[in-house]
């Protein structure tokens, strides 16, 4: 049977990017403690394509997915998955985005319910003759007590959910886990955010966001120096979102840094 993606193309035009995009598949995810969640994923994996080809193989993707669905994922086992593409399709890089929502336990500060709480992620990866690149982005939502507000007020002050939205890239053969990252900056806002609340625990959480007001600033410069002191990671990028209670409208902070390139 006749390939046409064979076939030579004429045009001299190398196509810098070329896949496929909004494939649902279930995924494994590793955990730090050495299992795995069965999640759905949001893939986009793309390769380069040189100019001599009319079109590049788009079935072999989807193979390599549903192949590497059912074994778990991080970041190490990413760079294995573009290896495969990169090889089976022949091309100079590769490159894959995998978004989720990961579930980890929360427990409620009083009545030490425990509930599962979904924090969206994705994880993208790049290989070429350069090397491996990879980012992980984690979205942890907190809660924010405008200080202004319960300075000026003679009780209450408002609040509101927030979420502080990290991309991080580790040294080469370091890895931070999702459990790590939500860890570190899940303690920046004014309190945290739980799935299970009891009475008892709406009291501990609301006067623990009064006692520690927050502007949008403070959180993510409270994320900067959190990131900046976990030894893994290399690079990041902060962005803090306030979703106002008071105004139809956000507040946001962000923030870009190269470890590397701070004078310490």
């Amino acid at each position: 049977m006749r390939d046409v993606q064979n076939t030579p193309d004429e045009r001299g035009i190398e196509i810098q990017r070329v896949g496929v995009k909004g494939v649902h598949l279930p995924i494994l995810i590793a955990t730090q403690e050495g299992s795995f969640q069965q999640l759905l994923g949001k893939i986009t994996a793309a390769v380069s394509l040189p100019q001599q080809y009319k079109g590049t193989h788009m079935s072999r993707f989807m193979e390599i997915l549903g192949e590497w669905g059912q074994k778990p994922i991080s970041g190490r086992e990413l760079k294995l998955m573009l290896k495969e593409i990169r090889t089976r399709l022949k091309a100079s890089s590769a490159d894959l985005t995998l978004s989720f929502r990961y579930f980890i336990p929360v427990t409620a500060p009083v009545s030490c319910l425990t509930s599962p709480l979904d924090y969206l992620c994705e994880f993208r990866g790049r290989l070429s003759e350069k090397g491996y690149d990879f980012r992980m982005t984690t979205e942890i939502p907190i809660i924010s007590l405008c200080p202004c507000s319960k300075a000026i007020s003679k009780y209450g002050a408002h609040n509101q959910r927030a979420m502080i939205k990290a991309t991080v890239k580790c040294l080469p053969g370091k890895y931070l886990w999702i459990e790590e990252l939500v860890s570190l900056l899940q303690t920046q806002g004014s309190s945290r955010v739980y799935p299970v609340l009891k009475r008892e625990d709406e009291k501990y959480i609301t006067e623990e966001a009064y006692d520690n007001p927050k502007f949008v600033e403070d959180i993510l410069r409270d994320s900067v120096i959190a990131l900046r002191q976990e030894e893994k990671v290399s690079w990041f990028h902060l962005e803090v979102e306030s979703f106002e209670s008071i105004h139809n409208h956000s507040a946001f902070a962000y923030h870009e840094e190269d470890k590397s390139s701070v004078h310490q």
